[in-house]
């Protein structure tokens, strides 16, 4: 019978693991005031897709957006 090699994989480092925890940490808080209108749409978005948190929906919109506009007006050279 040959001998069976042991296979030992090495985790990740629990430092580096720790740290990318911490980059994640949302510590800016940001405060938007929306009329009867607005929250009666998101309210109904909110129904009809099943979304829990809200704070989710505005963050992924928000970003979505922002990065978007960032792609179409990156700086050119002419």
């Amino acid at each position: 019978m040959a001998k069976k090699k042991k296979n030992t994989v090495k985790g990740v480092d629990p430092e580096y693991l720790k740290k990318q925890k911490e980059s994640l940490v949302r510590r800016h808080r940001q405060v938007i005031y929306l009329n009867d209108s607005e929250m009666a749409a998101i309210e109904q978005y909110c129904d009809k897709f099943r979304v829990g948190t809200k704070a989710v929906l505005f963050r992924e919109a928000i970003m979505e957006k922002i990065l978007k506009e960032l792609d179409d007006n990156h700086p050119t050279l002419f």
